[in-house]
Protein backbone atom coordinates (compact mmCIF):
# COMPACT_ATOMS: atom_id res chain seq x y z
CA UNK A 1 0.00 0.00 0.00
CA UNK A 2 1.26 3.73 -0.90
CA UNK A 3 1.66 6.53 1.20
CA UNK A 4 -0.35 8.58 -0.68
CA UNK A 5 -3.51 5.53 -0.57
CA UNK A 6 -2.93 5.20 3.52
CA UNK A 7 -6.56 7.76 4.54
CA UNK A 8 -7.23 7.33 8.53
CA UNK A 9 -9.03 10.40 9.00
CA UNK A 10 -12.82 11.47 7.36
CA UNK A 11 -15.22 13.81 8.13
CA UNK A 12 -18.42 13.47 6.49
CA UNK A 13 -22.36 14.74 7.07
CA UNK A 14 -24.71 12.24 7.33
CA UNK A 15 -28.56 12.34 7.12
CA UNK A 16 -31.22 9.76 7.98
CA UNK A 17 -34.61 9.52 5.90
CA UNK A 18 -37.89 10.97 7.43
CA UNK A 19 -40.82 8.77 8.19
CA UNK A 20 -43.65 9.07 6.39
CA UNK A 21 -47.36 10.46 7.25
CA UNK A 22 -49.98 8.08 8.51
CA UNK A 23 -53.03 8.02 5.93
CA UNK A 24 -56.49 9.59 7.21
CA UNK A 25 -58.51 7.71 4.81
CA UNK A 26 -61.93 6.59 5.72
CA UNK A 27 -63.29 3.21 3.95
CA UNK A 28 -65.40 3.36 0.80
CA UNK A 29 -66.99 0.33 -0.95
CA UNK A 30 -70.12 -0.42 -2.14
CA UNK A 31 -72.84 -1.21 -0.74
CA UNK A 32 -70.85 -0.48 2.76
CA UNK A 33 -72.19 3.12 3.80
CA UNK A 34 -69.54 3.91 6.72
CA UNK A 35 -66.67 1.53 6.59
CA UNK A 36 -64.61 4.29 8.70
CA UNK A 37 -61.36 4.72 9.16
CA UNK A 38 -58.61 2.24 7.62
CA UNK A 39 -55.52 4.73 7.35
CA UNK A 40 -52.04 3.11 7.32
CA UNK A 41 -49.09 3.68 9.07
CA UNK A 42 -46.05 5.61 7.48
CA UNK A 43 -43.39 3.85 6.67
CA UNK A 44 -39.88 4.13 9.11
CA UNK A 45 -37.07 6.50 7.85
CA UNK A 46 -33.92 5.16 6.27
CA UNK A 47 -30.80 4.51 9.01
CA UNK A 48 -27.64 5.72 8.17
CA UNK A 49 -25.32 2.34 9.50
CA UNK A 50 -21.62 2.04 9.62
CA UNK A 51 -20.36 -1.57 9.64
CA UNK A 52 -17.27 -3.09 9.83
CA UNK A 53 -15.40 -4.91 7.28
CA UNK A 54 -11.97 -6.93 8.09
CA UNK A 55 -10.90 -6.50 4.39
CA UNK A 56 -10.51 -2.92 4.48
CA UNK A 57 -7.54 -1.04 5.70
CA UNK A 58 -8.06 2.45 5.26
CA UNK A 59 -10.79 4.89 4.82
CA UNK A 60 -9.55 5.91 1.40
CA UNK A 61 -12.94 4.83 -0.33
CA UNK A 62 -14.54 7.30 1.56
CA UNK A 63 -11.85 10.24 0.93
CA UNK A 64 -14.20 11.85 -2.26
CA UNK A 65 -17.55 11.17 -0.61
CA UNK A 66 -18.58 13.15 2.36
CA UNK A 67 -22.69 13.15 1.57
CA UNK A 68 -24.62 10.41 2.68
CA UNK A 69 -28.95 10.63 2.51
CA UNK A 70 -31.01 7.55 3.36
CA UNK A 71 -34.73 7.14 1.98
CA UNK A 72 -37.40 8.01 3.13
CA UNK A 73 -40.33 6.11 4.74
CA UNK A 74 -43.18 6.17 2.32
CA UNK A 75 -46.88 6.89 3.27
CA UNK A 76 -49.22 4.97 4.24
CA UNK A 77 -52.54 4.57 2.34
CA UNK A 78 -56.05 3.02 2.37
CA UNK A 79 -56.58 -0.40 3.47
CA UNK A 80 -53.97 -0.23 7.02
CA UNK A 81 -51.61 -0.32 4.21
CA UNK A 82 -48.07 0.05 6.09
CA UNK A 83 -46.36 2.61 3.77
CA UNK A 84 -42.47 0.90 2.45
CA UNK A 85 -39.51 2.28 5.09
CA UNK A 86 -36.70 4.23 3.49
CA UNK A 87 -33.36 2.66 2.08
CA UNK A 88 -30.97 2.28 4.71
CA UNK A 89 -27.29 2.92 3.55
CA UNK A 90 -24.92 1.30 4.97
CA UNK A 91 -21.32 2.69 4.89
CA UNK A 92 -18.25 0.16 5.87
CA UNK A 93 -15.48 0.98 7.58
CA UNK A 94 -12.20 -1.10 8.37
CA UNK A 95 -11.43 -2.21 12.34
CA UNK A 96 -10.47 -0.08 14.55
CA UNK A 97 -12.67 2.91 13.65
CA UNK A 98 -13.47 5.03 15.85
CA UNK A 99 -16.72 7.79 15.35
CA UNK A 100 -16.62 11.37 16.62
CA UNK A 101 -19.39 13.90 16.94
CA UNK A 102 -17.48 16.56 14.78
CA UNK A 103 -19.03 19.73 16.39
CA UNK A 104 -18.74 18.46 20.53
CA UNK A 105 -15.63 16.26 19.84
CA UNK A 106 -17.09 13.45 21.76
CA UNK A 107 -16.65 9.57 20.88
CA UNK A 108 -19.97 8.03 19.48
CA UNK A 109 -18.08 4.63 19.14
CA UNK A 110 -15.73 2.71 17.70
CA UNK A 111 -15.88 -0.31 15.20
CA UNK A 112 -13.86 -2.99 16.18
CA UNK A 113 -15.11 -6.50 15.02
CA UNK A 114 -16.13 -7.78 11.43
CA UNK A 115 -19.64 -7.37 10.71
CA UNK A 116 -20.41 -5.23 13.74
CA UNK A 117 -23.16 -2.88 12.58
CA UNK A 118 -23.48 0.68 14.51
CA UNK A 119 -26.41 3.15 13.43
CA UNK A 120 -25.03 6.50 13.23
CA UNK A 121 -28.62 8.99 12.69
CA UNK A 122 -31.47 6.99 13.25
CA UNK A 123 -34.62 6.92 10.35
CA UNK A 124 -37.93 8.66 11.19
CA UNK A 125 -40.85 6.65 12.74
CA UNK A 126 -43.64 6.24 10.45
CA UNK A 127 -46.60 8.29 11.79
CA UNK A 128 -49.55 6.41 12.34
CA UNK A 129 -52.76 6.21 10.34
CA UNK A 130 -56.40 7.02 11.62
CA UNK A 131 -57.41 3.44 12.30
CA UNK A 132 -55.40 3.43 15.42
CA UNK A 133 -57.53 6.42 17.05
CA UNK A 134 -60.82 5.38 16.50
CA UNK A 135 -63.17 4.25 19.90
CA UNK A 136 -66.37 4.24 21.02
CA UNK A 137 -66.43 8.37 21.41
CA UNK A 138 -64.85 9.21 18.12
CA UNK A 139 -65.59 6.00 15.58
CA UNK A 140 -64.86 8.52 12.64
CA UNK A 141 -60.81 10.01 13.15
CA UNK A 142 -60.05 12.54 10.34
CA UNK A 143 -56.62 12.79 11.46
CA UNK A 144 -53.48 10.65 11.50
CA UNK A 145 -49.52 11.14 12.58
CA UNK A 146 -47.16 12.89 10.61
CA UNK A 147 -43.91 10.77 10.31
CA UNK A 148 -41.27 12.06 12.95
CA UNK A 149 -37.98 14.26 11.13
CA UNK A 150 -34.81 12.83 9.77
CA UNK A 151 -31.74 13.38 12.14
CA UNK A 152 -28.39 15.17 10.66
CA UNK A 153 -24.95 14.81 11.80
CA UNK A 154 -21.62 15.80 11.00
CA UNK A 155 -19.15 12.93 12.29
CA UNK A 156 -15.54 12.39 12.04
CA UNK A 157 -14.14 8.89 11.08
CA UNK A 158 -10.54 8.20 12.79
CA UNK A 159 -8.67 4.70 11.83
CA UNK A 160 -6.89 3.55 14.91
CA UNK A 161 -4.76 0.21 13.17
CA UNK A 162 -4.98 -3.46 14.95
CA UNK A 163 -1.89 -4.21 15.60
CA UNK A 164 -0.54 -6.82 18.02
CA UNK A 165 3.24 -4.61 18.13
CA UNK A 166 4.18 -1.23 17.16
CA UNK A 167 7.20 -0.07 16.58
CA UNK A 168 8.54 3.29 18.25
CA UNK A 169 11.87 5.00 17.78
CA UNK A 170 13.23 8.06 16.30
CA UNK A 171 13.50 9.10 12.59
CA UNK A 172 16.10 6.82 10.80
CA UNK A 173 15.94 4.04 13.65
CA UNK A 174 15.97 1.45 11.30
CA UNK A 175 11.83 0.48 11.64
CA UNK A 176 10.87 0.81 8.47
CA UNK A 177 14.01 -1.95 7.43
CA UNK A 178 13.10 -4.19 10.02
CA UNK A 179 9.06 -4.55 8.85
CA UNK A 180 10.67 -5.12 5.18
CA UNK A 181 13.06 -7.65 6.40
CA UNK A 182 9.95 -9.94 8.87
CA UNK A 183 7.32 -9.20 6.55
CA UNK A 184 5.93 -8.82 3.17
CA UNK A 185 5.37 -5.08 3.46
CA UNK A 186 7.75 -2.51 1.06
CA UNK A 187 7.72 0.72 3.51
CA UNK A 188 10.04 3.42 2.04
CA UNK A 189 13.59 2.96 3.17
CA UNK A 190 15.74 6.32 2.66
CA UNK A 191 18.93 7.82 4.45
CA UNK A 192 17.05 10.63 5.60
CA UNK A 193 15.04 11.51 8.03
CA UNK A 194 10.91 11.22 8.48
CA UNK A 195 11.29 8.89 5.04
CA UNK A 196 8.36 7.11 6.77
CA UNK A 197 5.06 9.53 6.73
CA UNK A 198 2.20 7.05 6.55
CA UNK A 199 1.99 4.17 8.94
CA UNK A 200 2.72 0.32 7.78
CA UNK A 201 1.28 -3.05 8.59
CA UNK A 202 3.13 -6.01 7.70
CA UNK A 203 2.59 -10.22 9.19
CA UNK A 204 5.18 -11.50 10.35
CA UNK A 205 5.00 -15.15 9.83
CA UNK A 206 6.40 -17.37 12.72
CA UNK A 207 6.40 -20.86 12.91
CA UNK A 208 3.90 -23.52 12.86
CA UNK A 209 2.27 -21.31 10.30
CA UNK A 210 1.50 -18.53 13.32
CA UNK A 211 1.80 -15.25 12.62
CA UNK A 212 0.99 -11.54 14.24
CA UNK A 213 0.31 -7.97 13.15
CA UNK A 214 3.21 -5.31 12.87
CA UNK A 215 2.81 -1.72 12.40
CA UNK A 216 5.34 1.05 11.63
CA UNK A 217 4.40 4.48 12.60
CA UNK A 218 6.45 7.65 11.40
CA UNK A 219 9.73 8.60 13.82
CA UNK A 220 8.81 10.36 16.97
CA UNK A 221 10.87 12.87 18.31
CA UNK A 222 11.79 15.15 21.34
CA UNK A 223 9.38 18.02 21.71
CA UNK A 224 6.72 15.71 19.56
CA UNK A 225 4.11 17.22 22.31
CA UNK A 226 4.88 21.11 20.97
CA UNK A 227 4.42 19.68 17.15
CA UNK A 228 7.71 19.37 16.53
CA UNK A 229 8.87 16.94 13.94
CA UNK A 230 4.90 15.34 12.97
CA UNK A 231 3.77 15.34 16.46
CA UNK A 232 1.47 13.05 18.07
CA UNK A 233 -0.88 12.71 15.07
CA UNK A 234 -0.11 8.77 14.52
CA UNK A 235 0.58 8.01 17.79
CA UNK A 236 -2.89 6.66 17.62
CA UNK A 237 -1.95 3.88 15.40
CA UNK A 238 -0.25 1.98 18.45
CA UNK A 239 -2.71 2.75 20.86
CA UNK A 240 -4.88 -0.79 20.41
CA UNK A 241 -1.02 -2.67 20.22
CA UNK A 242 -0.60 -5.36 22.81
CA UNK A 243 3.47 -4.85 22.66
CA UNK A 244 5.59 -1.70 22.46
CA UNK A 245 8.98 -2.19 20.49
CA UNK A 246 11.42 0.24 20.81
CA UNK A 247 14.10 0.76 18.09
CA UNK A 248 17.32 2.61 19.44
CA UNK A 249 20.07 2.95 16.48
CA UNK A 250 23.66 1.27 18.31
CA UNK A 251 25.45 4.39 16.98
CA UNK A 252 23.09 6.58 19.18
CA UNK A 253 25.39 8.52 21.93
CA UNK A 254 22.76 7.36 24.67
CA UNK A 255 20.91 4.55 24.36
CA UNK A 256 19.08 4.60 27.89
CA UNK A 257 18.60 8.56 27.61
CA UNK A 258 17.37 7.92 24.21
CA UNK A 259 14.48 5.38 25.58
CA UNK A 260 13.81 7.64 28.24
CA UNK A 261 13.38 10.58 25.65
CA UNK A 262 10.92 8.03 23.46
CA UNK A 263 8.88 7.09 26.95
CA UNK A 264 8.40 10.31 28.33
CA UNK A 265 6.90 11.33 25.10
CA UNK A 266 5.07 8.55 24.80
CA UNK A 267 3.82 9.42 28.92
CA UNK A 268 2.96 13.24 27.50
CA UNK A 269 0.49 11.76 24.61
CA UNK A 270 -1.37 8.96 26.74
CA UNK A 271 -0.01 7.92 30.30
CA UNK A 272 -1.84 4.80 30.23
CA UNK A 273 0.13 3.55 27.02
CA UNK A 274 3.08 2.59 29.24
CA UNK A 275 0.93 -0.33 30.74
CA UNK A 276 1.48 -2.19 27.79
CA UNK A 277 4.61 -4.92 27.41
CA UNK A 278 7.55 -3.03 26.24
CA UNK A 279 10.48 -4.28 24.29
CA UNK A 280 14.30 -2.92 23.06
CA UNK A 281 15.72 -3.13 20.33
CA UNK A 282 19.39 -2.04 19.57
CA UNK A 283 19.31 -2.04 15.93
CA UNK A 284 22.01 -1.60 13.63
CA UNK A 285 24.33 -3.75 16.09
CA UNK A 286 26.24 -5.22 13.27
CA UNK A 287 28.33 -2.51 13.73
CA UNK A 288 29.16 -3.52 17.07
CA UNK A 289 32.08 -6.29 17.49
CA UNK A 290 31.86 -8.92 21.08
CA UNK A 291 33.99 -6.10 23.26
CA UNK A 292 31.31 -3.20 22.48
CA UNK A 293 28.29 -5.35 22.59
CA UNK A 294 29.64 -6.52 26.18
CA UNK A 295 30.03 -3.11 27.57
CA UNK A 296 27.14 -1.60 26.04
CA UNK A 297 24.92 -4.35 28.19
CA UNK A 298 26.48 -3.84 31.37
CA UNK A 299 25.20 -0.54 30.81
CA UNK A 300 21.68 -1.34 30.07
CA UNK A 301 21.87 -3.72 32.70
CA UNK A 302 22.66 -1.34 35.26
CA UNK A 303 20.16 1.57 33.56
CA UNK A 304 17.34 0.02 31.53
CA UNK A 305 14.33 -0.56 32.95
CA UNK A 306 13.13 -3.30 30.59
CA UNK A 307 14.53 -6.21 28.04
CA UNK A 308 16.45 -5.69 25.33
CA UNK A 309 17.46 -7.43 22.26
CA UNK A 310 20.75 -6.91 19.67
CA UNK A 311 19.65 -7.14 16.07
CA UNK A 312 20.56 -6.23 12.50
CA UNK A 313 17.94 -6.11 10.03
CA UNK A 314 20.41 -5.83 6.96
CA UNK A 315 22.80 -9.11 8.41
CA UNK A 316 19.98 -11.03 9.67
CA UNK A 317 20.93 -11.23 13.24
CA UNK A 318 18.99 -12.13 16.28
CA UNK A 319 15.74 -11.58 14.43
CA UNK A 320 14.62 -15.41 14.92
CA UNK A 321 14.99 -14.72 18.92
CA UNK A 322 13.00 -11.21 18.01
CA UNK A 323 10.22 -13.06 16.96
CA UNK A 324 10.42 -15.53 19.66
CA UNK A 325 10.48 -12.86 22.47
CA UNK A 326 7.71 -10.88 20.55
CA UNK A 327 5.69 -14.05 20.49
CA UNK A 328 6.34 -15.15 23.79
CA UNK A 329 4.90 -11.96 24.87
CA UNK A 330 1.93 -12.05 23.05
CA UNK A 331 0.65 -14.85 24.91
CA UNK A 332 2.37 -14.20 28.48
Amino acid sequence: MTEGNFVDYVKMHVSSGNGGKGSAHLHREKYIAKGGPDGGDGGRGGHVILRGNSNLWTLIHLKFKRHFRAGHGAHGSSGRSTGADGEDIYIDVPLGTVVRDSETDSVLFEITEDGEEKIVVKGGMGGRGNWHFKNSVNQTPRYAQPGIPLEERDITLELKVLADVGLVGFPNAGKSTLLSVLTSAKPKIADYEFTTLKPNLGIVEYRDFKSFVMADIPGIIEGAAEGKGLGYYFLRHIERNSILLFLIPADAKDIVEQYEILEDELRRYNPEMLDKERLVVISKSDMLDDELKSEISTILDKDLSVDYLFISSVAQQGLTELKDQLWKLLNS
